[in-house]
């Protein structure tokens, strides 16, 4: 006789509500400080140097402790070591806000990355735990599509704050928010752990670590010093060499940090390729996009933000799409149909000419956000599938370290092609020479450059160059999510056949095979 299957909690839905307000506040805090530089510049005397670590003390920080946060939830409880993160994240926040100088925001930031490595692997961990199968792809489309849509509410948000209160408002506006949610999951969400939880790895954790950090930080320096420079090719050599030393060590450790099993399971190897190009793409967009409207279109902080929302709304619409169609038809269709559909979106926007109205902007964000979701979703769904139980902590830290560490890399690469094709094109004839290398700095300070010049045919240069500067970067995008497509339709395996009992009689593992 079988066991009745136990009910899902009646509250799940509004627990996961709990986690998208918290996932909110990450995705916004990422791209609020885009429009916060000048002024933090202005109001703590801080230099170009400065100004970098405050931005970078938060993604080092943040890419390195991903994998151990996710294994110190599966051994001491996933919400309460959640709720731990949210309490940091939000005391460093405070902290930022009243900081008077440069050091104390830098060590704000570096703890706010503390508290959201927590947050993000053991939110998502938490999902497989309070969703059925049948629920998941729901579920896993409101949490993606929560950090999707704080990423344009922080230049949003940013402008606005900037524009009524003073500099620290900006980290003030997470505290409130954090507290509400945190609250939520405490009432909200059950407790869960494994019950075979391995002990923390240190020489893992060590390895891992100074890897991440290592890698990241060449990835980070390379647009800004150059990829031949010696800083940035030691940092991207001694972090691979940590990193493979970590590989190394994983694969006789006793209790690994890292499920290297994972690796072997080609559905789970193939969604995550397709996750990691969703990310890169719109970590990609939102990179290139802002600079394209503010500079060229000549659009304010506050209508930039809201000229982006066109791409979360179009992952949402993916997510209804999805929502009806991969209980169906699987999720590796989906997924290529995705990739086709963000590779069409990726590649009208590369023929994005400077004197465009909004609309063709909008129209091709909205389809690139449609591919997102039809790509994004099903993937992270069918990722999740295949994590155990006992390790979805473990495996969620994971996951979010390969995701994040391929948007930044994804972020560095396209930077540095949009600002090789900015400065070939850009035209500097007659100019001084120092007022020809601000110029070539970036579009912004070019702009700046020739408002105070009153020269319209450096302005002008200027908006053709980092126009053609996007369209090869999205150009690029395009071509890889499209090869992406083809090699997920090669390779990934799709469901098992059907076995003729109904779907209702089958096994919950069936039940995970079909939704991935």
């Amino acid at each position: 006789m079988t066991m009745p299957e136990a009910r899902p909690d009646p509250r799940r839905w509004w627990g996961l509500g709990a986690l998208a307000l918290a996932l909110l506040t990450l995705g916004f805090d990422l791209t609020i400080l885009n429009v916060a530089l000048a002024t933090l510049s202005e109001e703590l005397h801080a230099g170009t140097s400065a100004l970098q670590w405050i931005v970078d003390s938060y993604v080092l920080v943040f890419a390195a402790l991903l994998l151990p946060a996710g294994l110190l939830g599966d051994r001491f409880g996933r919400r309460r070591l959640l709720l731990a993160g949210m309490a940091v994240f939000g005391a460093a926040s405070l902290a930022g806000a009243l900081a008077d100088g440069v050091t104390g925001v830098v060590v704000a930031r570096a703890f706010m990355g503390v508290g959201a490595a927590v947050m993000m692997p053991l939110s998502m961990s938490i999902l497989p735990t309070i969703f059925p199968p049948h629920e998941r792809t729901r579920a896993v489309a409101l949490w993606s599509a929560a950090t999707a849509l704080g990423l344009p509410l922080g230049p949003l948000l940013g402008g606005w704050l900037l524009e009524n209160f003073w500099w620290g408002s900006i980290f003030l506006l997470n505290v409130p928010i954090v507290a509400a949610a945190g609250l939520a999951v405490a009432f909200l969400l059950p407790e869960s752990r494994a019950a075979d939880a391995p002990r923390l790895d240190g020489l893992g954790a060590l390895l891992s670590t100074a890897g991440l950090v290592a890698f990241v930080y060449g990835v980070i320096e390379g647009p800004v010093r150059g990829w031949g420079d010696p800083l940035t090719l030691g940092a991207l050599c001694g972090g691979l060499a940590l990193l493979a030393a970590f590989t190394l060590w994983e694969r006789r450790a006793a209790a690994p940090l890292m499920d290297v099993s994972l690796f072997r399971d080609r559905i789970f190897v193939w969604a995550m390729g397709a996750g990691i190009v969703g990310t890169l793409v719109m970590a990609g967009v939102l990179f290139v996009l802002p600079q394209y409207l503010q500079v060229v279109r000549g659009d304010g902080v506050f209508g930039t933000g809201l000229r982006l929302i066109p791409m979360p709304m179009g992952l949402l619409a993916g997510g209804v799409v999805t929502d009806r169609i991969v209980p169906r038809a699987g999720a590796k269709p989906v997924m290529v149909a995705g990739l086709a559909v963000l590779a069409a979106g990726l590649g009208s926007g590369a023929l994005t000419a400077p004197g465009d109205g909004y609309g063709f902007t909008a129209a091709w964000l909205t389809v690139t956000g449609l591919g997102i979701g039809l790509t994004m979703i099903p993937a992270m769904d069918a990722v999740l599938a295949r994590l155990p139980d006992e390790g979805a902590g473990r495996g969620s830290g994971l996951v979010q370290t390969l995701r994040q560490t391929g948007g930044a890399l994804g972020i560095a690469a396209l930077g540095s092609l949009v600002s090789s094709i900015y400065r070939d094109d850009l035209r500097l004839t007659g100019l001084p020479p120092d007022v020809a290398e601000a110029a070539r700095d970036s579009v912004g300070r070019a702009a700046a450059v020739a408002a105070r010049l009153g020269d319209p045919a450096l302005l002008a240069s200027a908006r053709d160059a980092y126009v053609s500067g996007m369209d090869a970067a999205l150009a690029v995008c395009a071509a890889a999510t499209f090869l992406m497509g083809m090699l997920l339709w090669t390779f990934m395996p799709g469901p098992p056949p059907p076995s003729g009992g109904s779907l209702e009689d089958a096994p919950e593992s069936s039940h995970e095979h079909l939704a991935s």
